[in-house]
């Protein structure tokens, strides 16, 4: 059933091994589920915002209310973007992209996360380069960021296979104490020249475009 309204919850990246869908209610659940499982070692903390140190189940309304708070404030000045990523009909994480003022700067912020089960299969490095195609290729962005902290060596592990260019480090306050995080970027010529494949595939993205501030 196709949603005219929004059609964000039509959105299809596809690879060979993965499916990025729009997240809506069913989607949510699920990923507030797999979140509640476990994403890492509760003696670690690889984001930026805490919010895996709240317990469950404020832990799954929390989630909850993050992906109806993105819907609600969407606009073409500022959105966060977020799929649920499947591996053939098993659901195992999630990736989203943030940007502010896309129509006119074309710069945009990634991040993910992946259930415990199913990370250290390459998965992680599939989605990523599935989500800058995304936005490279389907929306017309010119430059990606991202960032890791710098103890967290499976998400810098999947940007230095990518082919980002380190650009600087800023500290952050966790759990209370300093943390530096490693801040990497790339261009859509860096993109389109070394990461670019020709065998994934988008789907539904020409109706999304008017939310997006982009028609």
């Amino acid at each position: 059933m196709a949603h005219p309204f929004w059609p964000l919850f039509d959105l299809r990246v596809r690879t060979p091994r993965l499916e990025l869908r729009g997240i809506d209610d069913d989607n949510a659940t699920a990923l507030a589920a797999l979140a509640a499982a476990g994403i890492h070692d509760p003696a670690a903390m690889p984001f930026a915002v805490e919010w895996t140190d709240v317990e469950p189940p404020q832990l799954q309304v929390n989630a909850m209310q993050f992906y109806w708070r993105c819907r609600a404030e969407l606009s073409p000045d500022s959105w966060n973007l977020n799929f649920a990523v499947f591996e053939s009909d098993t659901l195992v994480g999630t990736t989203g992209m943030l940007a502010h003022h896309f129509p006119v700067l074309r710069t945009f912020e990634t991040g993910s996360w992946l259930g415990q089960a199913h990370q250290r299969r390459g998965i992680g490095t599939e989605m990523r380069i599935a989500t800058l195609h995304l936005v490279f290729i389907g929306l017309g962005g010119r430059v990606a960021t991202t960032s890791a902290f710098a103890d967290n060596p499976a998400s810098l592990g999947v940007t230095g296979k990518v082919g980002y260019e380190p650009n600087g480090v800023l500290e952050k306050v966790r759990r209370g104490v300093p943390a530096s995080s490693l801040q990497f970027t790339m261009t859509a010529e860096h993109f389109d020249r070394h990461v670019r494949r020709a065998d994934v595939e988008l789907h539904g993205v020409e109706p999304c475009l008017p939310l997006l501030g982009l028609s």
